[in-house]
């Protein structure tokens, strides 16, 4: 243990969802889940760390936008829920109000007014009274289940900086861009340690090279994989008796999509 010399500063983030927040993190079958946990990357845009654009073509642009973060030596975790999440179970259905239509390879079949609908093989085909239409497959969900992270959750998570930062009070977070409430507070590292447990979640690949990863429990989401409780060998910073925080992490914009 040594003592901290030219630390960043570093901020202790509580989060709390004000609305029912949505990721569909996990898909099985009908079930759309969102995992106890909210991104680090999710976090830089709905902090405004990252710019969020109002129109796009299915283009990503996580490696311009955080590699504009590790340029100004800005960071954050992934947020880590305090206590036990409060869940939300609720079911949709997509299909429109027709007086006819059938389910089909994909697809949901409806037909227009004054119109018909003929299935061929596997192919549908719609009339319209003028021309003979084949309808296409649709690769998104009619029905399903999807189980949402509650109002009132909390969870944590921490921005280092190498600029004094003032978060917004309040975010929007998930699909639904739902509404969450933001406090932070800094937090002056006590102590350099060079091995421990970090109990939070991180993201591995932001590590520094030097760190060695002993054990830990990794969580398969996307875009990048996430660990929690990680016994590992490197630089962190003793916040309090129970909190380490790793040293030098950075946006591993490389592996991203």
């Amino acid at each position: 243990m040594s003592r901290v010399h030219d630390a960043p500063q570093i901020y202790r983030c509580t989060l709390e969802l004000l609305e029912t927040t949505f990721f569909s993190s996990r898909e099985v079958s009908s079930l759309y889940q969102t995992e106890p946990l909210i991104g680090h990357i999710a976090l830089c845009y709905a902090l405004g760390l990252a710019p969020v654009r109002y129109t796009n073509q299915g283009a990503i642009h996580y490696k311009t936008d955080l590699q504009h973060l590790n340029a100004v030596g800005v960071y954050v975790t992934p947020a880590t829920i305090s206590g036990a999440p409060r869940y939300q179970l609720g079911q949709f259905n997509a299909q429109p109000e027709t007086y006819w239509s059938a389910m089909g390879n994909n697809l949901l079949v409806t037909v227009p007014t004054g119109g018909w609908a003929e299935k061929s093989g596997p192919s549908w085909y719609v009339h319209d009274g003028q021309r003979r239409r084949k309808l296409g497959t649709e690769n998104r969900p009619q029905v399903g289940q999807i189980r949402a992270l509650g109002p009132h959750t909390r969870a944590v998570f921490y921005l280092i900086s190498r600029e004094a930062y003032q978060p917004p009070a309040y975010i929007r977070l998930g699909k639904w861009m739902s509404k969450a409430r933001v406090q932070c507070q800094a937090v002056q590292p006590l102590a350099l340690v060079d091995e421990g447990e970090v109990r939070m979640l991180l993201a591995p690949a932001d590590l520094p090279p030097e760190v060695l990863i002993l054990a830990g429990d990794q969580i398969t989401v996307k875009p990048t994989p996430l660990m929690r409780n990680v016994r590992l060998r490197g630089a962190c910073y003793q916040l309090d008796k129970q909190t380490l925080l790793p040293c030098a992490m950075r946006f591993d914009v490389e592996n991203l999509p």
